[in-house]
């Protein structure tokens, strides 16, 4: 090979070797700058948030009636020693986390973690110092408690606005999973505002992949800063351990529960005495809303109530407050329920495809109104005469032995379904034996008898709109035709 051209070729290969060299080296540059705004340690933080963060113990006593076993007794007399003991009192001990909120000793937890306890002990520090602790009150709707223990200068934590928080931020989940204290996890909050999954009557919960376990609930989840974002609270799990979906009662909304029980002993909520359900698409076709309607249903109206006295109907479509969308149910429920009763506020509401604006003056909710009614279905001595509609569903007139057994306000009319297909598009829609047909299509129902003739003047291919007591509430179901 001619001497020139190894030269080209050696000049060649030292030319890319240096250009290689030069970019190895631009991207080490550049990794290096990268690496001084990386975050390789949350210890800092950890050291921060964490002598905030308690063991809950609690102590309950419950009856032990007949014990049901998966094997045989044979099976098991052999670890026993005989008859197994079946009768008597069981002292139940049970373990969760909390988070103190005040150096004054107010604590907050959720509140299953310390619902029917008798004794509760708060466990401090590495040490593990035992205070005994008094519940202030308790919020069931919101799944929130506060303790207080008698102990001064302790390491409260500080609150962050968790309106503020995003799906992607960073966060820290730290508990007392299994007993082990203090363990630290962390994820990413997966997202914001969740709901309609019926864990508690108010849910918006913040959703995290940082692992929890049993035994995190009522502790810390914290932003990157160490500020509390969130009250740990439920996991969704197949196998009772963590699969990357957690809850969290957001520090904003267990922050105004904390004052309300500390000012009050408990939470005071605006109410309107309406019972409302989310438009679905099926419901929307049937009333014939044009567009893509969103909002609140109502299904009940409660005699007496603001609803009422202002003029709220059955069937008005809630679509607004002071100015503020309303998308659904849920979202109704949560701001409805964080006003003070007093309170004046503007609902906007679609009746019938016309909007209106009607003024509201907010009342005090009932204790236990949010409660959901107790199931029922006909005693099986009440046999009256059935009648079919809808293709699949056996309906009866209400006699007294069923408004009885459906513990049916005198209120309440129609036609009661005794019997309902599985396979029907009834049962598909929701209907199920128990409830009380009252409408449809806006047409009262005060029989099993004006049910049979409503239904024989439907029109073919049309959806069919239903207002249905069911479970303690009237509510809309939208059937598709038979």
């Amino acid at each position: 090979m001619p001497l020139g051209i190894l030269r080209q070729r050696a000049f060649l290969i030292v030319t890319i070797l240096c250009v290689h060299t030069g970019v190895i080296s631009v991207a080490a540059q550049e990794l290096a700058q990268t690496q001084q705004g990386v975050i390789t340690t949350f210890a800092p933080i950890v050291e921060k948030v964490a002598p905030s963060v308690v063991t809950v113990f609690t102590t309950q006593t419950v009856s032990r009636g007949m014990t049901t076993a998966p094997f045989g007794d044979d099976a098991l007399r052999q670890f026993f020693g005989g008859q197994l003991p079946r009768q008597g009192k069981q002292t139940l001990q049970g373990l969760g986390s909390g988070v103190i909120v005040s150096p004054d000793g107010y604590i907050l937890t959720a509140n299953h973690v310390v619902s029917g306890a008798e004794e509760i002990m708060i466990g401090l520090g590495t040490d593990l110092r035992k205070f005994k602790a008094k519940k202030v009150g308790t919020d069931p709707g919101t799944d929130v408690a506060l303790l207080k223990i008698e102990e001064k200068n302790l390491p409260a934590i500080t609150f962050a606005d968790s309106e503020k928080a995003r799906a992607g931020d960073i966060v820290l989940a730290i508990g007392n999973p299994f007993g082990l204290r203090q363990t630290v996890t962390m994820g990413i909050i997966s997202a914001v505002g969740r709901g309609g999954m019926g864990i508690v009557d108010y849910e918006n919960f913040i959703q995290t992949d940082a692992a929890i376990n049993m035994g995190n609930s009522g502790g810390a989840l914290v932003d990157s800063e160490g500020r509390l974002l969130g009250i740990n609270t439920a996991i969704f799990s197949r196998s009772g351990g963590n699969q990357g979906v957690g809850f969290a009662i957001p520090a904003n909304l267990a922050r105004d529960v904390m004052q309300s029980l500390r000012e009050k002993g408990r939470v005071v909520r605006g109410y309107i005495g309406a019972s409302v359900q989310t438009l679905t698409p099926e419901l929307a076709e049937a009333m014939k809303l044009k567009g893509q309607p969103t909002g609140a249903l109502v299904g009940e109206v409660t005699p007496k109530s603001p609803s009422e006295k202002t003029g709220i109907k059955t069937g008005d479509l809630i679509t607004g407050v002071n100015g503020k969308k309303i998308s659904d149910a849920r979202e109704l429920r949560l701001m409805i329920g964080s006003m003070a009763p007093g309170t004046k506020v503007e609902i906007e509401v679609n009746r019938e495809g016309q909007n209106k604006t009607l003024n509201v003056e907010l009342g005090e909710m009932p204790a236990g109104v949010a409660e959901e009614g107790a199931e029922a279905s006909p005693e099986e001595s009440a046999q009256p005469e059935k009648a079919t509609v809808f293709g699949g569903v056996a309906v009866a007139d209400v006699t007294d032995d069923i408004r009885t057994a459906l513990n049916l306000s005198k209120d309440v009319k129609g036609a009661v379904i005794a019997e309902i297909d599985a396979d029907s598009p009834a049962a598909k829609a929701g209907l199920r034996e128990g409830d009380v047909i009252q409408e449809v299509n806006k047409q009262p129902v005060k029989n099993a008898k004006d049910l049979v003739a409503i239904s024989k003047r439907l029109k073919p291919n049309e959806k069919i709109l239903i207002r249905v007591w069911s479970q303690g509430r009237s509510g809309f179901v939208a059937l598709e035709p038979k």
